[in-house]
């Protein structure tokens, strides 16, 4: 009985000094740091690009934003290839990874990464000359495809035609840039990445209308933010932040009037999640007005959207499945409470 105390002691000492690491882990670091290091993609318009004023802009910048605003510190934007993205986060040169990035099983075990939440869901698709008339994937059996490696891109491709019974010629580059230009330079008949990607590459190529993006989306693309195994702390803090920016536009709470909601409502998962009430804050290790902070800073999903990807910006995006589940969408944040 003795003997068996005394080995419960040790492993509630063993437990208590691995959650005591985990608490002290990258927010800890980002807070004495002041500053967020987050790995976005170097350019992808919409997304993550750098703007005529020099500023890097997109939806993947916003949220990056809001983190930042959420913790009380500056962000720093990290270009990170689609090559060196993993590497880059798991080397903790960046502290999340806000990249376009799909989220699959070999990710979260076999390279140690976590994903926080899904903020956009999306497929791949196929970009092809409208001159060749073609009207569906199945007609570019035999063609040359221009794909970027080390991508679930690559695989999926390989996968879809495979199964199809058709054969196809890949045409691989490291970069997404890379792989767009040599499309547009005619070195391949269809050039395939995420949906949203092909929206993104089509507007900066020299003449946008004289492409088309397929009907055809031939896979899951669930893209999201990526954290580092082991930090539960800090992937919490992530996913969090992300989800107030649903619940504020599921609320109504804007950029706009965020500080005004947040002195004047009754309602209760408002008040817990603004700090009017409860400690949501501190209890990540978060100031008691994170959420107030990162809406101000980025405004709530919906304007996030719209703001960089949607129907009146150039990409001319709909919802979708990125609607609010209140609205036929996917988009569902739990509740705070």
């Amino acid at each position: 009985m003795k003997r068996m105390g005394l080995a419960a002691l040790c492993l509630a000492a063993a437990l208590l000094l691995v959650n005591t690491g985990a608490m002290g882990g990258t927010l800890d670091e980002i807070k004495k740091r002041g500053q967020l290091k987050c790995g976005v993609n170097p350019n992808l318009p919409g997304f993550s690009y750098v703007d005529a004023k020099g500023e890097r802009q997109g939806f993947d910048i916003d949220f990056c934003r809001a983190l930042a605003a959420a913790v009380g510190v500056t962000a720093q934007f990290l270009p990170a290839t689609a090559k060196d993205r993993f590497t880059q986060l798991q080397s903790g040169e960046s502290d999340v990874l806000y990249r376009n990035t799909t989220i699959t099983c070999s990710r979260e075990t076999k390279l140690g990464l976590d994903y926080a939440a899904i903020n956009y869901f999306d497929g791949q698709g196929f970009l092809v000359r409208k001159a060749k008339k073609v009207k569906s994937v199945k007609q570019l059996n035999g063609a040359t495809i221009c794909v970027e490696t080390g991508t679930t891109t690559e695989k999926n491709l390989s996968d879809w035609f495979r199964g199809n019974k058709l054969t196809f010629k890949a045409l691989t580059f490291e970069g997404n840039d890379p792989t767009r230009q040599a499309y547009e330079a005619g070195r391949c008949d269809a050039y395939t990445t995420d949906a949203s990607g092909l929206a993104a590459s089509r507007l900066i190529m020299q003449k946008p209308d004289d492409h088309v993006i397929l009907p055809e989306i031939i896979s899951k693309e669930p893209l999201g933010p990526m954290t580092r195994h082991g930090d539960n702390q800090w992937t919490d803090v992530v996913r969090w932040v992300y989800f107030a920016s649903l619940i504020a536009e599921e609320k109504g709470i804007t950029q706009a009037n965020v500080e005004q909601v947040a002195k004047s409502s009754e309602d209760p998962e408002v008040k817990r999640m603004l700090g009017g009430t409860d400690t949501t804050g501190p209890d990540m290790g978060l100031p008691q007005d994170w959420a107030v902070r990162a809406l101000k800073a980025a405004g709530n999903y919906g304007e996030i959207f719209e703001r960089n990807i949607g129907l009146k910006t150039p990409l001319k995006l709909e919802r979708g499945l990125n609607g609010l589940w209140t609205k036929g969408g996917l988009q569902y944040a739990p509740p705070i409470r």
